[in-house]
């Protein structure tokens, strides 16, 4: 039996099965990354709904874990060398799963680091500038009277899609055939642009022909749909 006893973020939300990898998170694009890559290498692991609306990612439990405040986050009890793995960035998380699983990432040098190249292309551009333009078009920045932000973020955002809509030519996923962490981690975020946010028509979605046709055949995987929805939300 794992013994979790060492990290704080367990006494306030306990393992019941401290074996499995402890996830804290909330279904967020950047949250969904890491529920979909456990829910797709079939891992054991554990959900903990962490409620960001009542800001408990900046309780002293959980920046135990994360001294950055953010989710998700992960306790691997079974880490390199048999020792518990405190992990947090959604980035090095999936990573760090492909390489423990090796699914998910190619093992060939060049397509392994071809693929990394588009994880961190959705960690510096995409999450950032989708994440700025959905403050500025539904949340709090809508009521700013200066629209510029809103312009500057919506070309941004645009320009982004445009680079997936030439990367995806000749391409089922990002890297070809091979459906990788590269495409886990951009379905949440793409999917929630013209879903949560309601930014589609702002950014001429519908103009485009094949990340539409990518997001659908992300969806259309059971895994993403059950990592979509994980860790549950309390009712």
């Amino acid at each position: 039996m794992a013994d979790l006893s060492a990290f704080p973020i367990a006494t306030r939300w306990p393992a019941q099965h401290p074996d499995r990898i402890q996830l804290y998170s909330t279904p967020t694009p950047n949250g969904v990354k890491v529920s979909i890559m456990l829910e797709e290498t079939g891992l054991p692991y554990e959900p903990h709904f962490i409620n960001i609306g009542q800001n408990e990612t900046w309780t002293p439990e959980f920046l135990s874990l994360n001294p950055n405040g953010k989710i998700p986050s992960i306790i691997d009890p079974d880490g390199p060398g048999g020792k518990p793995l405190p992990l947090f960035e959604s980035g090095a998380i999936l990573l760090y799963l492909a390489e423990k699983t090796g699914k998910f990432l190619p093992s060939d040098p060049a397509r392994r680091y071809e693929t990394i190249q588009w994880v961190f292309f959705q960690m510096a551009a995409v999450g950032p500038m989708f994440g700025q333009l959905g403050f500025f078009h539904k949340f709090a920045g809508r009521e700013i009277e200066d629209k510029r932000p809103l312009e500057r973020y919506r070309n941004e955002s645009k320009r982004l899609l445009g680079v997936l809509e030439t990367r995806l030519e000749g391409r089922d996923w990002i890297m070809g055939e091979d459906y990788t962490i590269a495409d886990i981690s951009l379905l949440g975020w793409v999917r929630n642009l013209i879903g949560f946010y309601g930014a589609g028509e702002l950014v001429e979605f519908d103009s485009l022909k094949r990340v539409p046709a990518w997001l659908e055949r992300g969806l259309a995987r059971p895994a993403v749909q059950r990592g979509l929805d994980s860790p549950k939300r309390p009712d």
